[in-house]
């Protein structure tokens, strides 16, 4: 089967809304946290346990499945639900934010949301090029993080390499632009953006998988309405909506309802590479659907943990006389079996363990977090 998505009960308080997406491996309960699987599982856990805490759906990344071991392998594998054996829904990304990453990313140090220090009046300008890849309308020229190989990547390649992993959901290829780049340059990568959504379609053909295009523009809001407007007319399934969206919150806030206010109501909404808890309420609130995001995997490899009072640090000192869990309010079994003395040794102690109990305890915290949210539309509160 393709994807039906199926929208329960509309907010009257906001333009949040409950859904239901069902695809072959099963039905996803929206909004809803897609964790990232970059490699085929779940940083430091098992897919099992991804499962146990919460996780509907995951996305993978395409660039780095293409790298090792070859969409061939996973093929053969019987596609990347086999490979990953996981039974539930998969997405997986273009390869259009390595465009980003690896390139300007990579010559400026810099993610895809400025931080306050960088905030410097640097300009990335029509014509500019990065240093480590060449942009052209056809595709991108990469070079390989991993030996220095060089491959291309466009349009058509992407949407061979993501039906040969299967996954269920898959993304056209897009320029994810950098957050200083200017707007004569934006408007150059919007209209690469552009032609590529075009092909994407075109070159979309397997049965069970589903497209999103994905809308482009940056901070500049009549580049996001033109984008948002041009992806709504062609043949796609969803909508994915990318890049950066300015310098702060409010201005993001305002940037999804410029998006959103040109995309059709009855096609699921994701949002790529944004998820914070500070985050959440307000992109759903104003009608995400789904949503991915690094920080519940990438904090907790660091020590930190989110609970229902902020964040900690679990590598602190102070914490190796403490007996509580991590979390009194949490469910999962690591505040139920261990204590924060405990994940503090082992994060001291550099002991791989750590890593996985701190991540499950993320992601459950995370889902039981969107779970609440839907709890909140689903009795008239958001």
């Amino acid at each position: 089967m393709a994807i039906k998505f199926s929208i329960l009960k509309n907010s009257t308080k906001s333009r949040a809304r409950l859904g239901i997406l069902k695809t072959s491996h099963g039905e996803v309960e929206t909004p809803a946290l897609v964790p990232v699987a970059t490699q085929g599982a779940v940083k430091a856990l098992t897919n099992e346990l991804a499962e146990q805490a919460g996780c509907q759906l995951l996305i993978a990344n395409t660039f780095h499945l293409h790298l090792r071991p070859g969409e061939q392998v996973i093929e053969k594998m019987g596609g990347l639900h086999a490979f990953m054996n996981w039974p539930r829904p998969l997405m997986t990304d273009s390869g259009g934010f390595q465009v980003f990453s690896l390139g300007f990313g990579r010559d400026y140090g810099m993610g895809k949301i400025l931080k306050e220090k960088e905030k410097s009046g640097r300009k990335i300008k029509a014509g500019q090029k990065p240093s480590f890849l060449k942009i052209t309308d056809e595709g991108v020229h990469f070079s390989s993080p991993i030996d220095g190989k060089k491959l291309f990547i466009g349009p058509r390649e992407s949407m061979a390499i993501q039906e040969a992993l299967g996954a269920d959901i898959i993304f056209a290829f897009d320029e994810c632009t950098s957050p200083i780049a200017d707007r004569e340059y934006t408007v150059a990568a919007l209209r690469r953006t552009n032609r590529w959504a075009r092909i994407c379609v075109q070159e979309s053909s397997v049965k069970g998988q589903v497209l999103y295009g994905v809308v482009q523009g940056g901070k500049f809001a009549d580049l996001r309405k033109e984008s948002a407007k041009f992806i709504a007319t062609q043949k796609f399934d969803g909508i994915g909506i990318g890049g950066e969206f300015g310098d702060d919150k409010a201005t993001m806030t305002k940037m999804l309802r410029v998006v959103i206010n040109e995309l059709p109501d009855e096609k699921p909404r994701h949002l790529l590479g944004i998820g914070h808890p500070g985050d959440i309420e307000r992109i759903v609130k104003e009608g995400i659907d789904t949503f991915d995001c690094t920080a519940p995997t990438h904090y907790a490899r660091h020590g930190t943990a989110f609970t229902s009072n902020g964040r900690i640090d679990i590598n602190k000192s102070a914490y190796l006389k403490d007996k509580r869990p991590i979390d009194p309010e949490c469910g999962c079994f690591v505040c139920h079996d261990h204590s924060r003395s405990y994940l503090c040794h082992l994060f001291r102690s550099r002991e791989m363990t750590a890593g996985t109990l701190l991540t499950f305890h993320n992601l459950f915290y995370f889902n039981k977090f969107v779970a609440g949210i839907r709890a909140k539309i689903r009795k008239g509160l958001l």
